[in-house]
């Protein structure tokens, strides 16, 4: 679970949502806005590339190294599946409509409860990366306890300067009302964890067995239903981990960690998200993810990771066993669980099921991070799309023709406005 605010008032204040605000957001059900925030980065490039790769403990060549990709199927480096976190250049648009405005939902926790994302084609050095985004579905729930839960799945398209869409990623966020003398206590019985030595050293085996099946091309036909990917260590996580996540350009826009003048300048822009440590200093909210003492200030028992990070680790999984060759076709993931700061994963899964589909040879993949307290994490499912002995490469799927469309427009609306800008008729 990762939660993009946190708790800003004491124990016992309520916030609840707003009528006008849940109708707002079943309204613009569809409706699609440039994305005009930028990421860390605009532009893929070999050292972008790597260091994305790196941030979550990735050494893949195919994304680490500039030359190694010259001699596959690629031609070239590629970026790693979940780029789209670190790379988003920011797009010209016309003013939103206020009725088509996302709703603020002021106060009320946003979790990140999971995550679906399709792959059409590979980021290449040079691309910019560009996005539009809207709600995708809205759904209300209510229960005594609990008050009002709104499940909202957000759509973003990614695409680049040629308006081709590179991925598209659907991601289910809870929005629950925030009752916190009812919630507090729900986490007393958790233990962080600690290790010994031999504890250490067990973890440390499945690091040194862990196999990435590289340039030897795995081929749909040698694959049985059944048989099982091998084993992947992540862990135990540490403060470093969610530093190297940043550092490599996880940017978490637009609430972009950030100091001195620049800390300034974000609190005059949002102030509400910065709460004042136990020295009185204003912070940032998600630093959550890494200071244990405001956890534990909010009931937690520990900081705990990004969602988005669970998500390049199962990426990762899919990548060590479809081999340069192979794509990943599409991935749907689930977090039901914490992963807190000394937590260790164990990621295992199983081929569940072979097709084809036209000339498209497909494998169908269940797989989960297990946690030390033997408690899965993060269960996905996904399926991908590897070379057959008889047609030869695998195949990428085309996108949806009417997102195309929309990337399209809004790349050439962009263009026009970026031309009024540099001659001053805006």
């Amino acid at each position: 679970m990762s939660t993009e605010t946190a708790a800003k008032a004491d124990a016992e204040e309520i916030y609840t949502f707003k009528d006008e605000d849940i109708a707002r957001a079943r309204d613009i059900v569809g409706v699609y806005h440039a994305v005009r925030k930028r990421e860390q980065f605009s532009r893929a490039s070999p050292d972008i590339m790597r260091a994305f790769a790196r941030s979550y403990g990735d050494d893949n060549p195919l994304f680490v190294d500039e030359d190694y990709g010259l001699d596959t199927r690629w031609g070239a480096q590629i970026a790693p599946p979940m780029i789209n976190i670190a790379v988003t250049k920011d797009l010209l648009a016309d003013p939103i409509p206020k009725e088509q405005r996302r709703p603020p939902f002021r106060g009320i926790h946003v979790f990140v409860s999971g995550s679906t994302t399709d792959w059409y084609r590979p980021v290449f050095d040079g691309d910019i990366i560009y996005s539009f985004e809207g709600f995708d579905n809205v759904e209300l729930k209510e229960s005594e306890f609990a008050g009002r839960s709104l499940l909202v799945t957000r759509i973003h398209v990614q695409f680049n300067q040629r308006a081709e869409i590179v991925q598209i990623q659907r991601v289910l966020t809870i929005h629950t009302e925030r009752h916190e003398s009812k919630k507090r206590k729900k986490y007393d019985t958790i233990e962080r964890a600690t290790y010994t030595p031999e504890e250490i050293a067990a973890i440390d085996e499945i690091y040194a067995a862990e196999q990435r099946r590289g340039a030897e091309t795995r081929y749909w036909e040698d694959v049985q239903v059944g048989e099982s990917l091998p084993r992947m260590a992540k862990g135990p996580l540490t403060v470093t981990d969610m530093v190297v996540f940043h550092s490599g350009g996880y940017g978490f826009a637009p609430y972009t960690p950030c100091t001195g003048r620049l800390w300034h300048q974000n609190r005059q822009r949002i102030g509400a998200f910065y709460i004042p440590n136990e020295q009185g200093v204003p912070d940032v909210a998600q630093r959550i993810h890494w200071d244990a003492e405001y956890a534990r200030s909010i009931g937690l028992p520990a900081s705990y990771d990004y969602g988005m990070m669970r998500d390049c680790w199962l990426t990762h999984v899919l990548t060590d066993w479809i081999g340069d060759d192979g794509w990943i076709d599409s991935m749907s993931s689930q977090m039901r669980r914490f992963n807190y700061l000394g937590d260790t994963h164990t990621f295992t899964g199983e081929v569940v099921g072979k097709r084809v589909e036209g000339t498209r040879h497909l494998v169908d993949i269940e797989f989960r991070g297990t946690s030390q307290r033997d408690e899965v994490t993060c269960p996905a499912t996904a399926t991908v799309s590897l070379p057959s002995r008889e047609t030869g490469l695998a195949t990428l799927r085309k996108p949806p023709a009417e997102l195309e469309a929309i990337a399209a427009q809004m790349i050439k609306r962009h263009g026009e406005l970026r031309a009024a800008k540099r001659t001053g008729r805006v």
